[in-house]
């Protein structure tokens, strides 16, 4: 079976999503057999990186976000305290304090290049944890090179990837791919390309969609099967038919 996740490495409910999905996946029965891939969803395409890794005062962070959402200041302090309380009730440690702006292409070429090194879900964690927790400013390409070598990539291949912009056509395909299957916002699922899940829903939701959509995995139905001639013989482990 297979699970696509589309998140941003700057987005508070995806790392939040990320952990729940986790958690449903260690409860289900057929882990083993789950392929996670992790796709592209930039939450601002325009935005930018800061200069230097340049941190925002607070005060300053909120009140931009108050601009952009049109929300009162206070009503943001509220929603970066929830944001907390409930990262924290993941196990996360959010530290918006520490967050550097950064525009996201770029971290995911690096993820994308990840997937092709088996060592995607580390990169993606060590991103959402450099964002979050660490302060570090994932929109600065040294800053990628040393935060995928230090999750299993080869740094100069990082750096490579970079400067060539290699996977930014696989960024935008996979950006559009997921509006294409109902992805208005993330985290946003989807299983077998059956069912999709928006949003950070609770482990036991998640938990019960993969169920679902194991136990409704069609059986193969055989079609022509051999019935005595030569039409429909095969070859098997104890050797051909005469």
């Amino acid at each position: 079976m297979k699970v696509e996740i589309w998140s941003d490495v700057v987005c508070p409910w995806c790392a939040i999503g990320k952990r729940r999905f986790e958690a449903a996946l260690a409860r289900f029965a057929h882990r083993d057999e789950v392929e996670v891939a992790w796709r592209a969803f930039e939450l601002d395409p325009t935005a930018t990186s800061a200069p230097d890794g340049t941190v925002p005062g607070t005060d300053d962070r909120v009140t931009a976000l108050a601009a952009k959402f049109g929300s009162p200041v206070e009503q943001v302090r509220e929603m970066h305290r929830h944001l907390v309380e409930t990262a924290a009730a993941e196990g996360l440690d959010f530290r918006f304090e520490r967050v550097v702006p950064a525009n996201t292409a770029a971290a995911h070429q690096v993820i994308h290049l990840a997937g092709e090194r088996g060592v995607q879900a580390a990169v993606k964690e060590r991103l959402l944890r450099a964002y979050f927790t660490e302060g570090e400013a994932v929109g600065d390409p040294e800053v990628l090179v040393r935060l995928g070598a230090e999750a299993g990539l080869d740094a100069d291949e990082v750096r490579t990837v970079l400067a060539e912009d290699r996977y930014l056509p696989a960024v935008r395909a996979d950006e559009a791919e997921g509006v294409e299957l109902g992805a208005r916002g993330v985290p946003f699922f989807v299983v077998d390309r059956r069912y999709g899940v928006s949003g950070a829903q609770p482990a036991e939701q998640l938990l019960a969609v993969l169920e679902r959509a194991w136990a409704e995995r069609a059986p193969l139905t055989l079609v022509g099967a051999a019935n005595g001639s030569d039409e429909g013989a095969a070859c098997g482990p104890d050797g051909c038919p005469v």
